[in-house]
């Protein structure tokens, strides 16, 4: 099957499947997740061999071979989830959407415990995209609103996709792209930047009000839509973590105050952001090194 080795990014609650292609920020967080298991729990027999589980999910995502197969939605030819000469992240592993990334998918904090924990000979690997992942946010940022978009080239510049027309906005993907530079400084503190890229956003949405700025906008600043959404409260409180701004005490407290969301087309998306995001702002989302 083309995306063998890989998971299925939507399926129904089920089991029944939506589409079999992947999405790789799925993979990452099963990778992480796997190799924390392993140096919190140990590792057992079967499934429950998490680090080998973790292992051979990591070294699919970088050599997966090339498979063009049959799938639900027709005939597709899926290969790795990097560019090895960009050093980063795709945003799918299929032709043709396999030419560009997605900022929000650029995990740097976890790429480091890769470098560490992953597969020897892929190590370096990922110690160099995650250097490059931290340069990437300050080359997908707009200078002035701080805001990225869903898509982005290899070079951060905008990446337009016809069936996607939120793909050059700030919009629900890109929620997740402070949250993501804010953790790597708070694991890692290796890029001081994005502490400059944490004041400008929070200041960008401050400007519109804290507690009522909207959530899809265009990378200039030009609101989309108004509404004030739970899952971007969710990751601007996250993103204090780098801040030095005052004003970054006002988004966590915004974002306590927020209700568990319960809205039926928000309980999926914004309430994952607000359980994940709480256990960053709790710090207990952490590393769980291995044991002695």
């Amino acid at each position: 099957h083309p995306s063998k080795g890989y998971f299925a990014w939507s399926i129904r609650t089920d089991g029944i499947t939506l589409s079999e292609g992947p999405a790789p920020d799925g993979e990452e967080y099963f990778v992480m997740s796997l190799y924390f298991a392993a140096n919190r729990w140990g590792n057992g027999e079967g499934i429950y061999n998490y680090k080998a589980y973790a292992d051979t999910i990591l070294t699919d995502m970088r050599h997966r071979k090339i498979i063009t197969g049959n799938t639900l939605t027709g005939q597709a030819t899926t290969g790795p989830m990097v560019n090895e000469e960009a050093r980063m992240i795709l945003f799918v592993p299929d032709a043709p959407n396999n030419t560009f990334s997605d900022p929000s998918y650029h995990l740097p904090a976890f790429y480091e415990l890769w470098s560490r924990w992953g597969p020897e000979a892929d190590r370096e690997f990922w110690a160099a995209a995650a250097d490059t992942s931290r340069k990437y946010f300050s080359k997908a940022c707009h200078p002035v609103t701080g805001l990225c978009t869903d898509y982005g080239n290899f070079d951060g510049s905008p990446h337009f996709v016809p069936w996607n027309p939120n793909s050059v906005n700030f919009a629900y993907d890109s929620w997740r792209t402070a949250s993501n530079w804010a953790v790597d400084w708070s694991w890692w503190q290796k890029d001081s930047s994005v502490q400059e890229l944490s004041n400008r956003i929070q200041s960008f949405f401050a400007g519109m009000g804290v507690n009522t700025y909207g959530h899809v906008f265009k990378q200039n600043g030009e609101v989309l839509n108004p509404m004030h959404r739970t899952g971007l409260a969710a990751t601007m409180a996250t993103a204090s973590l780098a801040a030095t701004n005052p004003v970054a005490k006002e988004f966590v407290e915004d974002f306590w105050n927020a209700p568990v969301p319960t809205i039926f087309d928000q309980r999926y998306y914004d309430g994952t952001l607000y359980l994940l995001n709480i256990l960053h702002c709790s710090g207990e989302f952490r590393i769980w090194k291995p044991k002695e």
